[in-house]
């Protein structure tokens, strides 16, 4: 039997090479399943050939880098990174925002998958539990979508101020005392989670808490406006989708000011901002920004 001998807190453990594992790890490379498969049992076998009984993870690892290079440098490339950011000992926790329609549960779903990640939660299940201890009356803006929490405004606004963006704030408030709460028992537990919504905004989610290891914020936009109209054509044509159409239009200039905002606090905080065009392309600057931060914490803990 071929075993992998790896190390966790200092401590050395072996398991048995698992073709299905290392073809699982290979798709989240944009390796294609079968394609992936047939790789761990080529690598399986020229291990074997070796003589090989025990091969050290970090052996194989590298035996997997030079089988990719020859498929192709770039899933080589991708599976290093995967492995680089999955090799933490801290809990990874994503926060994705964006305004509405804008593909923050499409990304991340997609970016949880990649890494591998199991939980997911969306800032709208957050808003929805505290709907059930927080009365109308006493947060009326909670009732209410992000782009129409003005409707619930109970104090006029002054005339030099956006009203849509007052009730906005107030929304994105109440709802990170939420999400604040998710965060703080995710480090606790040591769970990895990426959470996405409109409710992420930088400069109201808890800064103690996004200092964390391996805490990232990511912002999504889309500069072009008739490409995000698009995307709630796309989100509401689902026969399994309860989201209104002609709700999203009516506010559509709503949450276009929603969008705005929360990308000129991105740029105002230093949180990277990605345009959502392409999924892959997306998927791929996030993990990218990811390692860099990685890199960058590492060079700094040397240095102290």
């Amino acid at each position: 039997m071929l075993l992998v001998e790896g190390e966790i807190g200092g401590k050395k453990y072996r398991e048995p090479f698992s073709k299905g594992i290392l073809s699982k790890s290979l798709t989240r490379s944009e390796v294609d399943p079968e394609r992936a498969y047939k790789i761990a049992a080529e690598i399986e076998e020229s291990i074997k050939e070796d003589g090989t009984t025990v091969i050290s993870l970090t052996d194989l690892i590298q035996k997997v880098k030079e089988r990719l290079e020859k498929e192709d440098p770039l899933l080589a490339k991708k599976y290093l990174t995967w492995k680089e950011i999955r090799r933490s000992e801290d809990p990874l926790i994503i926060l994705i925002g964006g305004a509405s329609g804008i593909g923050t549960s499409s990304i991340s779903f997609e970016l949880a998958n990649r890494l591998g990640i199991k939980n997911m939660l969306s800032t709208d299940m957050v808003r929805e539990v505290m709907r059930k201890i927080v009365s109308k009356e006493l947060c009326p803006t909670l009732f209410e979508s992000s782009y129409t929490a003005a409707d619930a405004l109970t104090t006029p606004a002054p005339p030099e101020f956006d009203r849509t963006l007052i009730g906005f704030k107030d929304h994105v408030t109440t709802v990170n005392v939420g999400l604040t709460g998710v965060i703080e028992r995710a480090l606790k537990e040591g769970i990895s989670i990426v959470i996405e919504g409109v409710h992420i905004v930088p400069g109201f989610v808890n800064e103690e808490l996004l200092s964390k290891p391996n805490v990232y914020l990511f912002v999504l936009s889309l500069s072009d406006e008739e490409i995000h109209k698009s995307r709630f054509y796309s989100r509401c044509r689902q026969l399994w989708a309860r989201r209104p159409l002609k709700r999203y239009l009516k506010n559509f200039s709503a949450i276009r000011k929603t969008h705005d905002y929360i990308v000129g606090e991105a740029h105002k905080h230093n949180t990277p901002v990605i345009e959502n065009i392409e999924v892959t392309n997306t998927i791929d600057t996030m993990i990218e920004e990811i390692i860099k931060e990685k890199q960058r914490e590492t060079l700094e803990n040397d240095a102290d």
